[in-house]
């Protein structure tokens, strides 16, 4: 360490800082000896050059002397007017540490900037997907407004042009039975009201119509490539799922016990090699959640298409969820 020391002429400013008082000085006095050394060989190589070389022309360095007539030595803190050599080494390592910091935070904010331009790209990524879908509702449920509207005209059409036709011929009785009939077949959204039976000679006023209830509409079913909230979730477990007996026991009508649907929490109370699956809210699937020795492993299961399997290497494909639970318990 020494002879690198007084090979570059520097001292690392955290090992000065180890070195006691004495250890300095005999440090500076090294350094000092090597220095005059090199020095006295310098002028000794002079001395020996050809008297035509001239340095006039080259750069030298001449060594400021002292009232002692050596050479001027000053030791950092010991001139009057120093500050300590304590003081200047506190003040940088304060400056570094502060340099560190101010890195740190820059660092952190272009960390939470990028994070935050990734949710801007997300949310605006799927909004086009929101909208399509809402202006997609939005058209079939005018849609079905019109043919319902459309359908109603028709039958109360319909009914005047046969009610005239019978009160012509003094049918009317047949003909409101025979009216009910042929609505029924054409599932119309509207009802005739009783007609009791007249005699031919007896004239009645013409029968009005009476508007029934129309039917709740309830919008098609469709699946974007990935759920874009909650309630699609549920709406896809309960269109799709449901029906399947997902989360049932094999062959019965009983919830399996390791089947937990939709609500969002973990086997906290169970014990080593326990498990549960719930509804997913990333994928079309479901997760399942492992309880080990360390702690939690999750895994996904695609149920988009109509299989059951693992994301990842696991390709084996299943009929049902409880196929696919029952082959891996076996198997493990």
């Amino acid at each position: 360490m020494m002879q690198q020391i007084l090979r570059d002429m520097f001292v690392d400013p955290e090992l000065l800082a180890e070195l006691n008082e004495e250890q300095r000085q005999i440090l500076f006095y090294k350094i000092r000896q090597e220095q005059v050394r090199r020095w006295t060989e310098c002028e000794i190589w002079f001395s020996h050059l050809p008297l035509s070389w001239s340095p006039e022309n080259r750069k030298s360095v001449q060594w400021l002397q002292g009232r002692d007539g050596e050479v001027w030595v000053w030791v950092m803190g010991d001139a009057p007017g120093d500050k300590p050599y304590e003081m200047i080494v506190k003040e940088l390592m304060e400056e570094r540490a502060r340099r560190q910091a101010q890195l740190e935070a820059q660092e952190l904010w272009i960390f939470q900037q990028s994070c935050m331009q990734s949710i801007l790209y997300q949310f605006f990524s799927i909004l086009p997907s929101i909208l399509s879908i809402s202006s997609f509702l939005v058209r079939r449920s005018k849609e079905a407004d019109e043919e319902m509207t459309r359908k109603a005209r028709w039958a109360r059409d319909e009914y005047k042009r046969q009610s005239l036709r019978a009160i012509e011929k003094g049918h009317v009785a047949g003909l409101s039975g025979h009216f009910q009939k042929q609505s029924h077949r054409r599932h119309s959204t509207f009802i005739e009201p009783s007609v009791s039976p007249v005699s031919s000679n007896e004239v009645r006023p013409r029968p009005g119509l009476q508007r029934a209830e129309p039917p709740l509409y309830r919008p098609a079913w469709v699946r974007t490539p990935r759920p874009n909230s909650r309630e699609m979730v549920i709406l896809w477990f309960t269109e799709e799922q449901k029906p399947k007996q997902a989360g049932y026991e094999r062959n019965s009508n009983a919830i399996a016990p390791w089947f937990h649907g939709k609500i969002n929490r973990l086997v906290s109370v169970g014990m080593w090699g326990s498990f549960l699956v719930r509804v997913s809210d990333r994928i079309w699937g479901y997760t399942l959640s492992y309880r080990t020795a360390s702690g939690f492993k999750h895994f996904l299961i695609d149920a988009s298409r109509d299989y059951y399997s693992f994301l990842g290497v696991d390709q084996n494909r299943h009929a049902t969820l409880a196929d696919l639970i029952d082959f891996h318990k076996v198997k493990e």
